[in-house]
């Protein structure tokens, strides 16, 4: 939660940004932090390559979560899931799972209590599908190679 509040603040957007305006503040940003603007002795050249790198992962990232991307990616996202989980890692408020289909996506915001009842549940696909699958903010982070 704490990238997506990150990316969202540099951005300026709010929950609900289309990807239309999220492209058009990301133009502007790269306009502004681009290092070509910068001479190479300017303290701000290094801060602009840092700026730079941090803009493009932002919007990446918020393209990523962004409604319209996951709607798009729905019937797919439905697929895997329905594949089963193969493995998964959970740091901080970070669970990632990799699908039986090679998928993986991250859900954000699952903290430690909801992933330990994760854990001990009897049935913990049916569980995540309950609790987590459909109830966070996720992103596909890696393509599967089925």
């Amino acid at each position: 939660m704490k990238r997506i509040n990150e990316y969202r603040k540099l951005f300026g957007s709010e929950k609900e940004t289309t990807l239309k305006e999220l492209k058009t503040t990301y133009r502007n940003l790269v306009k502004e932090w681009h290092p070509d603007k910068f001479q190479q002795d300017d303290e701000k050249a290094a801060e602009a390559e840092v700026m730079g790198r941090t803009i493009i992962d932002g919007y990446h990232f918020l393209v990523s979560i962004s409604p319209e991307t996951i709607t798009k990616g729905k019937e797919d996202y439905v697929t895997s899931i329905a594949s089963g989980v193969e493995d998964f890692k959970h740091k901080s408020m970070l669970l990632e799972v990799t699908f039986m289909d090679g998928n993986t996506f991250e859900y954000f915001g699952v903290n430690k209590n909801l992933f330990s009842k994760y854990l001990n549940a009897d049935k913990p696909y049916r569980f995540g599908k309950r609790n987590i699958f459909n109830s966070f903010t996720y992103r596909k982070s890696k393509k599967g190679s089925l």
